[in-house]
């Protein structure tokens, strides 16, 4: 009589049960962790750019901003719209949102950058709840840091 073993179950055949959705979790972590920082870079190269440093500047700095939003001032993180930037010339498209401690608003930035200096056409405020506080005329000029 002959007595037939089975054969004992491969790596593979003993371990797909977790290893499949363990690895299907580390690809998705890997992604999100993926685009969290393409996101973080986006908003950092905004943040960093003059007419934000200076818009925010100015937001913080102006008494009826002050007395409409309450200190501290401070911005919020998804800051919308765009820059472009080609040696002295550019172009800055910025919707920022503000948190203040009584009130929250909206801080537009619209501005041009002609011979390596920053003109805003737009640098104003909408507070919620419908007040506009204008920040500066359109001629005002911020340089390159």
């Amino acid at each position: 009589m002959s007595t037939h073993v089975p054969a004992q179950p491969n790596w593979w055949q003993r371990n797909w049960k977790w290893f499949v959705p363990v690895l299907a979790a580390l690809l998705l972590a890997l992604f999100a962790a993926f685009v969290f920082g393409i996101v973080a870079l986006i908003f950092g190269a905004l943040k960093s750019s003059t007419p934000y440093q200076h818009a925010i500047t100015r937001a913080q700095a102006d008494p009826a901003v002050v007395a409409a939003l309450g200190e501290p001032i401070r911005a919020g993180w998804f800051v919308q719209g765009n820059i472009g930037v080609d040696g002295a010339s550019g172009e800055a498209d910025l919707a920022i949102p503000l948190d203040g401690a009584r009130a929250d608003g909206t801080l537009y930035v619209v501005a041009e950058k002609k011979a390596g200096e920053w003109r805003y056409e737009t640098l104003a405020v909408n507070v919620e709840g419908g007040e506009r506080i204008v920040l500066t005329d359109a001629s005002s000029p911020a340089t390159d840091r």
